[in-house]
């Protein structure tokens, strides 16, 4: 179960990228991600109406550290991808958000078999080949690598934190998280002087995308609760094989060679990470 959560997690993960990147084309990338982290933040609310959850202090302070790793994740994503960098900031973050919650299982006692871990290897340039795409030969510097980084460690925090919280603190802190994301994204955006507000119509996009990020975020912080964290984030960081076989079908984008080979090894690492 664990692991098909996981799957469900990148999934969503992969749509809500997809939805989000059409509609930031018109909408703005900084006011369509506040409108998907308001709305996802709205339906959680609405969840925890409806089912169980007595979350302690610490519970919400995890969901706090999720929140601003959420958060700045996606601001420091969004200013590299801005500054025309995709080639280097995407598959730098997709990687970074693999390795701090692979480190901090491992830290805390987390010993998966030797096919899992297998996979986990096999995850690592898989992620890395999806997410990359074709650059004018330009070397990889600059602020779009320290933008990666910096991305790879917000949302590395977010899947790290989000595996702090036990299954009997029920979907309040998943909600915190989604509401202490928006201001980050707020505070980050007018401290670098971007348009946050959202202008028109377009930037309801993100209320789709806000609702697919939800239930990817909620499937995944599920999944953590019955299985290895340095499975279920590897598993779920392989959303950007669902990204771009989206844009293939749908939009008729042209794969090139590294993202085939990449979305052969993604095949792979999932079926040795099951198998094991």
């Amino acid at each position: 179960m664990p692991i098909l959560l996981s799957l469900l997690a990148a999934v969503a993960y992969g749509l809500s990228d997809f939805n989000g990147g059409i509609f930031s084309r018109r909408g703005g990338a900084w006011a369509v991600s506040l409108v998907a982290q308001i709305a996802g933040a709205s339906l959680v609310l609405l969840l925890t109406l409806v089912t169980d959850g007595s979350p302690t202090r610490g519970d919400l302070a995890w969901a706090l550290v999720a929140g601003l790793g959420n958060g700045f994740g996606t601001a420091f994503l969004y200013r590299g991808l801005s500054s025309g960098r995709m080639g280097v900031v995407a598959p730098v973050s997709a990687v970074g958000s693999v390795l701090v919650p692979v480190v901090v299982g491992v830290t805390t006692g987390e010993r998966p078999a030797q096919l899992v871990w297998l996979g986990i290897l096999l995850a690592v340039p898989a992620i890395w080949l999806v997410s990359r795409e074709p650059t004018d030969g330009a070397a990889p510097g600059g602020s779009g690598l320290l933008d990666g980084v910096l991305a790879g460690l917000g949302f590395g925090t977010l899947f790290a934190a989000l595996a702090q919280i036990p299954e009997e603190a029920g979907f309040l802190p998943l909600a915190l998280n989604q509401v202490v994301a928006g201001v980050a994204i707020v505070a980050v955006a007018m401290a670098l002087r971007r348009d946050w507000v959202p202008r028109n119509r377009y930037a309801l996009g993100g209320i789709a995308s806000g609702a697919l990020g939800a239930l990817a975020t909620g499937a995944f912080m599920v999944a953590t609760q019955g299985g290895y964290l340095t499975v279920t984030s590897v598993v779920t960081s392989l959303y950007p094989a669902f990204t771009v076989l989206l844009a293939a079908t749908v939009l008729r984008e042209h794969i090139h060679r590294a993202q085939a080979v990449g979305l052969a090894l993604c095949a792979c690492a999932v079926a040795l990470v099951a198998a094991g």
